[in-house]
């Protein structure tokens, strides 16, 4: 069997350093790397510490608007395809990165298959959410994460080749886990003890394109009353720079710091008393190391961490991030809504079953 797997940001360099290490021995992979992240700590560096080779096709598409990003993806994806003439293709999540290599493959018949089918914020003004929508209804084979994800498929009328397989993403953090609170020492570079920090992460489009909506979110961190550890997203440094907001980081509680390696923030995480984010990846990890998390959105595709507790939906009020950060308690239970750890397993297995109809 011979698989194109198409990745292009750094929570795809995650899922696929599980995979790749699981397919090694059974398949021929081709590794595409679109450029969607670009510079060392959003991309280089992952693939030093994952342990993922280095891709056999870079296209380095950059950053651009929505289409024509997707526009220089597809094109050069295409190209790929038509040379390797795989049996499958595979993409991960919701990117601009997982959508354009689902068209390219869809106009070639080349079988696809997604990893994180079946999520579903149902919020169409999120880019993701049409990324991951479009993505499904194009795959041969879906793999879902969680049983909420099989059921947002049936909704839609996707019944063939779905599988629940827990989500790869926990491969990954129970990997590296050990291997980062051993050798990271990030809590050290940064001044901080376990415990006694929020790790606070903002990029959403929704939540970064408005300045209001922006000043709003960093006068609301300046407010609470631990340190807030930022590692600062390019873009919503750019944003931050372009509308004049930057002083709003200069706050005795808040310590800002450049985008960080992965065992760096699994460590992070692992050792902080709560997240404050508007990234999905970072919902999942955070209930994967046991952390407490606050959403900044109004709606989350990781639904099951808000039933069992978790996860809190915050939106961008200050009054609800302040009080749901001020009353803050861990729950009792941690139910294991993502899976033993053993996905990866189970999609190879599949994947070398398939029979392309």
């Amino acid at each position: 069997m011979k698989l194109v797997t198409i990745i292009g940001a750094r929570p795809q360099f995650i899922k696929a350093s599980s995979l790749s290490r699981a397919l090694l021995p059974v398949c021929k992979e081709i590794l595409v790397h679109t450029g969607q992240h670009y510079d060392d700590n959003m991309s280089g560096i992952f693939f030093k510490q994952l342990q993922l080779p280095k891709p056999d096709y870079n296209l380095a598409v950059g950053s651009a608007s929505h289409g024509k990003q997707t526009a220089k993806m597809i094109e050069g994806i295409e190209t790929i395809l038509i040379k390797e003439k795989p049996d499958l293709i595979l993409v991960y999540g919701d990117t601009n990165t997982t959508v354009a290599g689902s068209l390219a493959a869809s106009k070639l018949f080349i079988p696809i298959v997604h990893v994180e089918a079946g999520l579903r914020s149902f919020n169409r003004r999120m880019p993701e959410e049409i990324n991951r929508v479009v993505t499904d209804h194009l795959s041969s084979i879906l793999f879902c994460p969680t049983n909420k994800a099989v059921k947002n498929l049936e909704h839609e009328g996707i019944r063939k080749h779905v599988y629940l397989v827990g989500d790869i993403m926990y491969d990954s953090v129970l990997y590296f886990k050990d291997i980062a609170l051993k050798k990271s020492a990030i809590l050290e570079t940064l001044g901080l003890t376990p415990k006694n920090y929020i790790v606070a992460t903002i990029h959403r489009q929704e939540n970064t394109d408005q300045p209001d909506k922006l000043k709003k979110l960093f006068e609301t961190i300046r407010q609470l009353d631990r340190t807030v550890v930022i590692p600062l997203h390019p873009r919503t440094e750019h944003l931050l720079h372009l509308w004049n907001l930057w002083p709003l980081l200069n706050s005795p509680n808040i310590k800002v710091c450049a985008p960080l390696a992965y065992l760096d923030m699994l460590s992070l995480i692992y050792h902080s008393d709560m997240i404050l984010t508007d990234s999905g990846g970072l919902q999942k990890e955070a209930y994967m190391l046991q952390v407490p998390c606050i959403t900044l959105r109004e709606e989350t595709e990781w639904v099951e961490t808000v039933t069992t507790g978790w996860n809190h939906l915050a939106g961008i009020d200050p009054d609800r991030i302040l009080n749901i950060t001020n009353r803050l308690v861990i729950p009792d239970q941690w139910p294991a809504i993502f899976g033993d750890g053993k996905s990866a397993q189970r999609m190879c297995q599949i994947m070398q079953t398939y029979t392309h109809p």
